[in-house]
């Protein structure tokens, strides 16, 4: 098994610096003065067209109508301009055309991919989903019933509360406790005004960000970008968003429900995307938890000692929360110990660092893996947005391997030091967790 998961990151290594070398990336400049990455690939006859609104995500939710960008996103295709639901739906399925669209806390997107013969008609019908969206009343009210149900199933689950609880105590009063899908009580509250306000002061030209991945050329694209976007707001309106204050003090949140299992998440501060840090906190993260079966978290809680079925972490970097974030499940009996053990390690690698063997399988790994992003168009037209959202340069697909290779023993032992702090860690259990309070931890607090 060891031997076949070399063999696969060496393949997927191989692969994915073949791919990033050979990619080139073009800026181009509509006549409209619309901007865009493209990365041409003739292989298949088609385009992929990855674009985003920055700060147009669920922070942009007015209060007491939570979900607001989420509702919107069910329903842009849901018929536009003199189209009506069905026939707009029709059009797209008539041409096996794909157009969808996504809302996170920070940003809200959409994806167009359509073969070469029907793009005139992709970008049309991708242009009046954006600029003239109907918002029937019968589409409103069939999307707004499927999000409450959809809502109401989940409350019952676990996992689902302790996200909500664990937002709540984290983000406070700030934007982005608010729930993306919302909740019952606020997605009834919005009204189809708010909707329209939310295309008016959201979907604006100067929030945009482009990238276009297939087969189709300079001139082409800057068409297609006056055609898909020129129709939208330049401006939209002006919201700041103040950096959220989370916890630098660790406390433990136990939420009551009758379950066999509880779910544990837990962290604390973490790195911004632009911390010249980053990369070390990316392959700290990888060791400690991220790594899958190969963490510290992992081998300590399910390896040794069968606590959880699983446990990880990640990095989260959202421009004004960094935080670096864990999660495991576990019978109620066996909470106590597994949080031990979740400051145990974190802990030990404050203090300890790590070894050269762990530090350089981790940097192959990560290596290796990045390969996954290049397995299709609308993943690398994912990848080039992000990266322009995150105002990282075209020669980051190049030079991302040497970021990672330049992380050293000594980085991680000086850094590891500051960024891993155990007692600030704050965790919400969500369960009947037995035994915590025998706990020598920071202040515990039962809801």
């Amino acid at each position: 098994m060891f031997l076949r998961l070399l063999f696969l990151i060496a393949i997927n290594l191989i692969i994915s610096q073949g791919n990033a070398n050979a990619m080139a990336i073009e800026k181009v400049t509509s006549p409209g003065g619309i901007e865009a990455w493209l990365v041409k690939d003739q292989s298949i006859p088609l385009i992929a067209v990855r674009f985003i609104f920055r700060g147009s995500g669920a922070i942009s939710d007015p209060s007491g109508k939570a979900g607001r960008a989420n509702m919107v996103s069910a329903l842009l295709d849901e018929g536009a301009g003199t189209l009506q639901s069905q026939v707009f739906q029709k059009e797209l399925q008539d041409r096996s055309i794909v157009l969808s669209f996504t809302t996170s806390k920070d940003f809200f997107g959409g994806t167009l991919k359509v073969l070469n013969k029907y793009r005139s008609k992709g970008i049309e019908l991708a242009s009046l989903a954006l600029s003239a969206p109907r918002f029937d009343e019968t589409a409103v009210n069939r999307i707004r019933a499927q999000i409450v149900s959809s809502l109401s199933a989940q409350a019952a689950r676990p996992d689902y509360k302790a996200r909500r609880e664990w937002s709540r105590m984290i983000y406070g009063s700030h934007p982005y406790a608010r729930p993306v899908m919302g909740t019952q009580k606020s997605v009834i509250n919005i009204k189809n005004s708010d909707l329209h306000s939310f295309v008016n002061d959201n979907l604006t030209l100067d929030r945009l960000l482009v990238s276009i991945v297939g087969d189709i050329g300079i001139e082409e694209v800057k068409s297609l970008l006056d055609e898909m976007f020129g129709n939208l707001p330049k401006r939209g309106k002006q919201t700041k968003v103040a950096v959220a204050q989370i916890p630098t003090k660790g406390a433990v949140h136990i939420f009551s429900k009758a379950v066999p299992q509880s779910v544990v998440l837990f962290g604390h501060r973490g790195v911004s995307r632009k911390d010249p840090n980053f990369y070390t906190a990316y392959v700290i993260n990888h060791i400690l938890g991220g790594g899958s079966f190969t963490s510290r978290l992992y081998n300590s809680v399910r390896e040794e000692r069968g606590l959880a079925y699983s446990v990880s972490t990640h990095l989260s970097v959202r421009r004004n929360a960094p935080l670096i974030v864990g999660q495991l499940s576990t019978s109620n009996d066996r909470v106590a110990e597994s949080v031990r053990l979740v400051r145990s390690e974190w802990r030990q690698m404050a203090s300890n660092g790590v070894g050269l063997e762990a530090l350089n399988n981790a940097k192959s790994f990560i290596n290796g893996s990045f390969a996954l992003q290049f397995s299709s168009s609308d993943r690398i037209a994912n990848l080039l947005t992000i990266m322009q959202y995150y105002d990282l340069s075209p020669s980051y697909l190049r030079k991302r391997r040497e970021y990672i290779n330049s992380v050293s023993r000594t980085d991680i032992q000086k850094f590891a030091q500051k960024f891993l702090n155990a007692d600030a860690l704050t965790f919400v259990v969500v369960g009947q967790p037995i035994g915590l309070e025998g706990i020598k931890a920071p202040p515990e607090k039962r809801y």
